[in-house]
C-alpha cells in the first residue's frame, strides 16, 4: 500500500517595512498651513509603495491629506507638499502619519510646533 505524504507550508506574511518620516517644514501663509514632508520608504514598484501622508491633531483627526499616486523606485527620500490646510485657531502641534500600499497607516507619527 502506497502511502502519500503531504507537506504543508504555511506562508508567514511579510511585513513590508513602514514609511519613515525624515523632515517636516510647516508654514503659514494666511488662514491656512502649507507643510512639506520627507518620507523614506523601501518602494519596490506598484505593489509595495509610500501613498500618502497626512496631517493630523493632537486628537487624532485628520486635518489634511497629501496622496502620492506613484511608487519613488528611485527617489529615495522624497519630498511633499500640501498647501491650504486648515488648523483651528489655538492649536499649537500636529502630527503627521505616513501611509503605504501593504501596511496601511504607520503606527508611529512626527509631532510639529506651530509656533
Amino acid at each position: 500500500m502506497r502511502h502519500l505524504i503531504l507537506t504543508a507550508f504555511f506562508a508567514t506574511p511579510v511585513l513590508a517595512d513602514p514609511p519613515t518620516i525624515e523632515s517636516v517644514s510647516a508654514s503659514r501663509n494666511g488662514d491656512t498651513w502649507r507643510f512639506d514632508v520627507t518620507i523614506r520608504h523601501p518602494d519596490t514598484g506598484w505593489d509595495d509603495y509610500a501613498d500618502g501622508w497626512r496631517v493630523l491633531d493632537m486628537e487624532g483627526a485628520e486635518l489634511g491629506m497629501r496622496v502620492l499616486h506613484h511608487p519613488h523606485v528611485d527617489e529615495q527620500p522624497f519630498t511633499r507638499s500640501l498647501s491650504g490646510v486648515s488648523i483651528p485657531v489655538g492649536t499649537t502641534q500636529v502630527q503627521i502619519q505616513a501611509r503605504d500600499t501593504v501596511g496601511g497607516w504607520s503606527d508611529a507619527t512626527t509631532v510639529i510646533d506651530l509656533n
